[in-house]
């Protein structure tokens, strides 16, 4: 399946921004742009990730969001 019929894995019916590269629960690794800043807001944001648009949109969300001083990696790989 292409990254453009993807769903969100949490709502199933957003465009998916970012991957979770180490899951707690596979069945949660694609996440679109509402429902990655839901997570931010709880204070469960995406440590390790993979951006899936080209920009850097989940790191914009992190950048406005995170007040956790946690250190977050871009997978490259």
């Amino acid at each position: 399946m292409g990254a453009h019929r993807r769903k969100c894995d949490w709502c199933d019916s957003g465009t998916p921004i970012v991957r979770d590269m180490e899951p707690v629960n596979n069945d949660y690794q694609y996440w679109c742009e509402e429902c990655a800043r839901a997570l931010i807001i709880k204070g469960d944001p995406i440590e390790t990730y993979r951006e899936l648009e080209g920009e850097p949109i989940y790191g914009r969300l992190l950048d406005e969001h995170c007040t956790l001083k946690r250190f977050y990696s871009f997978a490259t790989a």
